[in-house]
């Protein structure tokens, strides 16, 4: 089972006014993922990174699919945690959607409810089940999961520059929700200018595969957000070396520079594979500004998660794309 990474691009309406609150742009990229084996077995078993979560996801996703909990789980690989690339919950829907596979039965999105997923954002569990660039409408209180109220497919030709910091961690859990609760108000017409930023900008120019408007409108969301919770992580960026070599691309004139949710990942967008590769060399170089950092040139993803079904002992046996 492989989930992909996503990218949260920033958050619609922290205003809340109209009754709905948070609102999300993000996107599904084909790396990081986490990828997870499951076998039956008598009894549970978690090996791997993770492997604590793991156990609490397959108790948890057990317990809303009416099944036993028995398999034996292996993290293969995993998106780096509290990077602001959606570790989480890609983790618990990849084994949730493992374990109903193995018991033969569908996975649908109101387990990420039961998986604790989707409380702010819709972001990350339309990554899973649909691929693209994603808007979810907001969450509305007693109404279930924040609405996909959009969907586009991801340039193939475009790539996502990633700038991780493997020595920070972005704001979460406890910490997360004490600095929601510290931040001021946001301004009601901040948010409608993002509302229209999204709406005339940044979705038609994807739509016509319009690379620097849609940069500029990522990058103006950016720029209001960033300001907004900069008391809460120390300016518009988590990583002050994030920041600098972020700061470095906008020199460059690289396009839709920010910080993905918390961070302390921050990005931008090139038109191109080999546009991409050049600048990746740039960050790169001896005392260059991404010195320390982890820099990657990634594709979106246009598709849901991937199930590869297994034979014993013969590897792969067939592709199947998540059915939900």
């Amino acid at each position: 089972m492989r989930a992909p990474a996503r990218l949260h691009l920033g958050v619609l309406d922290l205003h809340g006014g109209l009754g709905r609150d948070f609102g999300s742009i993000g996107l599904a990229l084909e790396s990081p993922y986490t990828e997870v084996r499951l076998q039956r077995s008598e009894q549970p078993e978690c090996h791997g990174p993770e492997s604590e979560r793991v156990r609490r996801i397959c108790r948890a996703a057990a317990e809303h699919l009416g099944i036993g909990s028995a398999a034996a789980v292996t993290t293969r690989a995993a998106i780096p945690a509290h990077a602001g690339l959606g570790s989480g919950t890609q983790l618990a829907l990849a084994v949730g959607a493992g374990l109903a596979r193995l018991a033969g039965q569908p996975f649908t999105r109101d387990a990420a409810r039961a998986l604790d997923r989707g409380n702010r954002s819709g972001v990350g569990i339309a990554a899973f089940f649909d691929g693209g660039l994603i808007v979810d409408g907001g969450r509305r209180s007693g109404h279930g999961l924040p609405p996909v109220v959009a969907r586009l497919d991801f340039p193939a030709e475009w790539r996502v520059l990633l700038v991780l910091d493997p020595e920070m961690a972005g704001v979460h859990g406890e910490a997360e929700r004490a600095a929601f609760a510290r931040l001021p108000p946001f301004p009601e017409q901040d948010a409608g200018r993002i509302c229209r930023t999204v709406l005339m900008q940044v979705l038609p120019a994807l739509a016509e595969q319009d690379l620097p408007a849609f940069g500029d409108g990522i990058a103006e969301i950016q720029r209001r957000l960033g300001d907004h919770f900069a008391p809460a992580q120390g300016g518009r960026y988590t990583s002050p070396r994030v920041a600098r070599a972020v700061a470095a691309l906008e020199t460059l004139g690289v396009t839709g520079t920010g910080q993905s949710s918390w961070g302390p990942t921050g990005f931008a967008f090139a038109s191109s594979d080999a546009e991409a590769a050049d600048t990746v060399r740039w960050l790169r170089r001896p005392g260059g500004p991404a010195e320390g950092l982890r820099v990657l040139a990634v594709r979106g993803r246009n598709g849901p998660a991937e199930i590869r079904l297994l034979t014993s002992g013969e590897g792969a046996a067939q592709s199947a794309l998540l059915d939900a």
